[in-house]
């Protein structure tokens, strides 16, 4: 029955597989200088109800070190919530701030849900991350290249500067040197 189960997950068309790993990355947001899932989008992604998920985080504690999952705090929340237009809780919205997962996380909420759609999802969780860091090594490697064009410009716009200046230093005519009329004394002897 495995054997089933992993040939089907490798007839997945490639059309799905794109849009189920961009349907992930437009969940990943850019938190505590971390690249992070909430748990309701974890929850929808992995076809279980929030309150399953946040139970068994609770329940398996140790394997969520908090660099893989943390609460956001009351400020975070309330920039997110104006951000994604989340209800308030006077509005039937949620009653605890969410958690947000880190790429390790999100893989240990599969294992701890054990359900087949959380495994299969979780292929896609890690493609769009993975996705997300070269798109992001990609951008650092532009804005080094862009810096780099920089530097090169400044140093030829102070070049062609130069050139310009003795340019026209060469097309101002030299004054003529006038000769004196008259004695003139050597260098070195003086009146006396």
């Amino acid at each position: 029955m495995t054997k089933r189960k992993n040939a089907t997950l490798l007839r997945i068309p490639k059309r799905r597989v794109a849009t189920a790993s961009s349907a992930v990355e437009s969940r990943i947001l850019f938190l505590r200088h971390q690249r992070v899932i909430l748990d309701a989008d974890i929850a929808e992604l992995y076809g279980v109800p929030v309150r399953q998920l946040n139970q068994q985080v609770k329940r398996n504690q140790e394997r969520f070190p908090s660099d893989f999952v943390f609460q956001l705090t009351a400020k975070e929340d309330e920039i997110l919530r104006s951000q994604i237009v989340i209800s308030r809780e006077t509005h039937g919205g949620r009653r605890y701030r969410p958690f947000a997962f880190t790429e390790h996380g999100a893989i240990m909420a599969a294992t701890v849900l054990n359900s087949e759609r959380a495994v299969q999802m979780s292929v896609f969780v890690v493609r769009a991350f993975v996705r997300l860091r070269e798109m992001l090594a990609t951008n650092r490697r532009l804005a080094g290249k862009i810096d780099e064009l920089e530097n090169r410009l400044d140093t030829h716009d102070s070049t062609i500067q130069d050139l310009i200046e003795a340019i026209k230093e060469l097309m101002t005519p030299e004054e003529p040197r006038r000769v004196r009329i008259g004695f003139q004394l050597p260098a070195g002897k003086a009146k006396g």
